[in-house]
């Protein structure tokens, strides 16, 4: 199982289950009550980074805050702000709907990792 760390840890981390699938380092999203996917695009629901892996109907911890590296679906300037993305990733904020603004970018990244501090 492949364990994901944080690289600074001052938020909070709480314990739900998987409703689908997730990879240590994905962000993932409320699905339900209690529990949460990897995200699949912007989305308010956002609400941290997953531990470790999990599978569906698993227990998986979740950091809330933090500053973490994720990876990146295309282009990322140091200083953007982040949305979640596909496969759990994130990606440039674009567009008016402020709430899908989970963080921002520490570093700059084309399609690999990129250090990003969450709100």
């Amino acid at each position: 199982m492949a364990e994901y760390t944080p690289l600074f840890k001052p938020g909070q981390e709480v314990t739900l289950t998987a409703s689908a699938t997730i990879t240590g380092g994905n962000v993932v999203v409320v699905s339900g009550d209690e529990t949460v996917a990897p995200s699949s695009g912007a989305s308010a629901a956002a609400v941290g980074v997953a531990k470790y892996d999990a599978a569906n109907g698993a227990k998986v911890g979740v950091v809330m805050g933090g500053v973490h590296e994720l990876a990146a679906s295309g282009a990322i300037n140091a200083g953007d702000p982040v949305t979640s993305a596909a496969s759990g990733a994130v990606a440039a904020f674009s567009g008016t709907t402020y709430s899908t603004i989970i963080g921002k970018a520490l570093k700059a990244a084309a399609s690999s990792k990129v250090i990003v501090r969450l709100f």
